[in-house]
């Protein structure tokens, strides 16, 4: 099997259940009765409770996520501050990474103890330009000068750094690829962009990554000194599977580097964020290069922090900046209690399949 999640429906409906959608559908016509749960009278709430609590069994919540969903690890902090660093980009990989370098360090000095980079931030967004600024992470030094700078930095100041997205080379690929490191300065992760940005809108934008870039293979989540944090790159916030799969792996935050454009980013860029925070009930990080329109990809902003409950925690413009804001992962249960939609999921219905998970067991 060449994919790496899969949703399956599970057992088929049967004649009793057809009967439940039946009936449900004429109740603005019978009333609000349940044909399931009893209207309550008097000596009636241990007969409802029983019958709640079978409707709970009959659900299936446990088997909707297949391994079993983690339970939600206790994290090393409750509150941390994170820096969304939208930077500007140029041509010049000597300034980019030295002008990174400065934003980070601003960031930790504010208090930040993550600190997340955007997409393609060493590099000018292009398909020409991912083979000449590409780098080899594997070999380090002077052959991945980008990398070497977060290792560094990460490590003299003690954070913990989600370093956005720039090309890697390996094994005769390119990657659109995103460096975890932790506070220590190692490598604790690596993902490689899943989805490649190939779309073609006629009369507003043209791009396709498969030209020059290979699709990773993995999900990637990592275990950091503030959480357990899973790694998506721009084209990956579109794909809930993606996501329910983190959440399932038991991460208290996602963060996705991203550079959404002039077309699809107004419509579509603070809705995913949210979407993917509420349908999770975690928090979800993004940060996007500052725009330039005189680039030939015109990035759109607005690098944002989302809580558990789809709020909008912060947000930028377009320009560039840093904002350094709270995350309060005590808001996670909270949210949940409020809306117990891991015990409500209809396994019997259907189930996410976290295929490598799965084969690893």
């Amino acid at each position: 099997m060449r994919g790496l999640i899969a949703i399956r429906p599970s057992a088929a409906l049967l004649s009793a259940d057809l009967f439940h959608l039946a009936y449900r559908r004429h109740l603005p016509l019978l009333g609000r009765r349940s044909p399931i749960v009893p209207l309550r009278t008097p000596n009636s709430g241990g007969r409802q409770l029983a019958t709640i609590s079978a409707m709970a069994s009959a659900s299936k919540a446990e088997d909707a996520r297949v391994p079993p969903a983690l339970q939600l690890a206790l994290p090393p902090v409750s509150k941390f501050k994170i820096a969304l660093c939208q930077l500007s980009v140029t041509p010049d990989k000597d300034r980019n990474i030295a002008h990174a370098r400065k934003a980070i360090e601003e960031a930790a000095s504010k208090g930040a103890q993550l600190v997340l980079l955007p997409e393609i931030w060493n590099s000018p967004y292009s398909n020409d330009s991912f083979p000449v600024y590409a780098e080899d992470i594997e070999a380090g030094g002077d052959a991945a000068p980008s990398f070497t700078m977060l290792s560094d930095v990460a490590r003299s100041l003690q954070i913990t750094i989600v370093g956005g997205s720039i090309p890697e080379r390996s094994g005769g690929h390119l990657y659109n690829t995103c460096c975890i490191l932790g506070t220590d300065g190692k490598l604790k992760g690596k993902h490689r962009k899943i989805h490649l940005f190939d779309i073609d809108i006629p009369g507003k934008i043209t791009f396709k990554e498969s030209k020059t870039l290979t699709a990773g293979e993995h999900p990637t989540i990592v275990d950091t000194d503030v959480g357990r944090i899973g790694v998506g790159i721009c084209y990956d916030i579109r794909f809930q599977e993606l996501a329910m799969l983190y959440a399932a792996r038991g991460a208290h935050l996602i963060c996705y580097p991203g550079a959404f454009n002039m077309t699809t980013g107004p419509l579509h860029w603070e809705l995913l964020q949210r979407a993917r925070a509420v349908d999770n009930q975690l928090f979800v990080a993004t940060c996007s290069p500052a725009r330039d329109t005189g680039a030939g990809y015109t990035a759109w902003g607005h690098s944002t922090l989302v809580g558990p409950f789809g709020e909008v925690i912060a947000t930028t413009e377009h320009e560039e900046t840093t904002i350094v804001e709270e995350i309060d992962y005590s808001l996670i249960e909270l949210r949940r209690s409020n809306l117990p939609m891991g015990s409500q999921r209809r396994g019997d219905l259907y189930q996410l399949v976290d295929v490598q998970r799965l084969k690893s067991q």
